[in-house]
């Protein structure tokens, strides 16, 4: 250590080991002719790893090894390398800025089949890395890093496992992923194909499919991976382990192709049938399928609200004190209802006439105070469920005046055309006690609304549920 006129002022030392052995938790992968890529904390061993690496598959295997050694720790400092490398060849670098430019040399001008690296750390390194492995040479490196989701999010080293880049889905395919429609992908194959990650110096756990180990985990779906862990009488006990996927900004809910649909109504498509009740008025069995089983309790809806113009931390905080249903969602397209401030409307901002014609629900404030976003709650807290609306209204008087019957029945209607592909439907205008049962019909068939317009000409729009 340099103080700042440069004078050494301390130091330290490194003793490199050669332990024989070290390499049998991995043996078998490196032997199999895949790219290995190593992580591990600051000394858990990885560079001794390496070191018995290069023996093992250039006096065992009998492949031709080039070590590009950076800093003299795998071979030493010497002319004549360590004998711990067996009959692999050392190519020393002399500027560490310049290790990419031996790489590309020792498979230019000396026909290796394998090249041990150790703590691979620049772009151009990891460019260099791509380059060798597109021509059919196997690489065996460490690279900073704990473990593979470190990796993925250090911009500098991603291009190892494959990189990530944000991609913009289309309408089909984001509703078939259930998903949003700006999601995380892998940018391209992945360098290594495999990942080998040391917890300690007898237990290591792979990912033995790195590009499908990083498609998961930018979808954030659980990842299955190895553990291995080497006993005192020489075994190696092997089981799997379930990773949980990581979580970002853009990562989207699990998808499954047969989970689209589901939640929907089985007669969607179906006309209501009657059905004697009690007192003797026939309802239509829409109407009963919407009022539910009296003795289940109805499900808490979760309203997705999407704020605009006022801090996300003091919504947040408010809905945790007031234990009200509602989520705070960060972009605008998966919000059900758009909340801003009276300042922010006025101005009539993009996001905001953009929300209005997608038939979005616009709540203004006066301000963002937490007073006015409590009092804006305080409806969700009231409104425990929507079918709950629907036990207080007297079904046999409305049925009487008819007008219910038939907004249900365009409802239904307007749901069946939105199922088989339509964006949106809007609804004729109704009275709020018939607007809110076609809301409930809406929510039951796991559909968006909305209402629209002012009275008398408040109508209902049904769409697609954004997730």
């Amino acid at each position: 250590m340099r103080n700042r006129a440069g004078e050494p002022v301390g130091l330290t030392c490194r003793v490199g080991r050669a332990v024989y052995g070290s390499v049998r938790l991995i043996e078998d992968l490196i032997r199999s002719g895949k790219s290995v890529l190593i992580l591990g904390r600051p000394g858990v061993g990885k560079t001794t790893i390496l070191r018995e690496t290069a023996r093992v598959l250039a006096d065992e295997a009998g492949k031709r090894v080039v070590v590009v050694d950076t800093s003299n720790e795998i071979a030493g400092d010497g002319d004549v390398p360590h004998p711990a490398i067996g009959r692999a060849r050392r190519m020393q670098v002399a500027n560490t800025s310049l290790q990419h430019n031996v790489m590309i040399e020792g498979v230019e001008n000396h026909m290796p089949e394998v090249i041990v690296i150790d703590e691979m750390s620049t772009e151009l390194e990891a460019l260099a890395a791509r380059t060798i492995a597109e021509r059919g040479v196997q690489l065996v490196a460490t690279a900073h890093g704990n473990s593979l989701a470190n990796v993925i999010s250090n911009p500098t080293l991603a291009d190892l496992v494959g990189g990530q880049q944000t991609v913009t889905l289309g309408d089909i395919e984001a509703r078939r992923r259930r998903t949003q429609k700006t999601v995380l992908e892998r940018k391209h194959d992945p360098t290594f194909d495999i990942v080998v990650e040391i917890r300690e110096r007898n237990a290591v756990a792979i990912h033995p499919e790195v590009g499908t180990a990083v498609d998961r985990m930018l979808r954030g779906i659980s990842i299955p991976q190895e553990a291995r862990r080497l006993q005192a009488d020489g075994r190696v006990e092997t089981e799997v382990e379930e990773m949980p996927g990581t979580e970002s900004e853009f990562v989207p809910a699990p998808f499954d192709v047969n989970e689209v649909g589901r939640g929907r109504s089985r007669r969607s498509h179906d006309r209501p049938r009657g059905r004697a009740t009690p007192n003797g008025t026939a309802r239509s069995e829409l109407e009963l399928d919407y009022l539910g089983d009296s003795s289940e309790p109805p499900k808490q809806i979760v309203t997705k609200v999407f704020p605009f113009g006022i801090p996300k931390t003091a919504i947040t905080e408010v809905i945790k004190e007031t234990n009200a249903p509602v989520e705070v969602v960060d972009f605008a397209d998966t919000g059900e209802i758009f909340v801003t401030t009276k300042s922010h409307y006025s101005r009539r901002p993009t996001a905001v006439r953009r929300a209005e014609r997608d038939g979005v629900m616009v709540h203004v404030l006066r301000r963002g105070t937490k007073e006015q976003i409590r009092q804006f709650l305080k409806r969700f807290g009231q409104e425990k469920t929507r079918a709950s609306h629907v036990e207080d209204v007297d079904f046999d008087d409305l049925n009487e005046s008819g007008r219910s019957r038939e907004a249900l029945k365009e409802a239904e209607v307007a749901i069946s055309r939105v199922v088989s592909g339509e964006q949106r439907v809007e609804l004729m205008a109704q009275p709020p006690y018939v607007r809110r049962l076609q809301h409930g019909l809406a929510a039951r068939n796991n559909l968006g609304s909305a209402s629209m317009g002012r009275e008398p000409s408040r109508r209902v729009v049904i769409r697609l549920r954004k997730r």
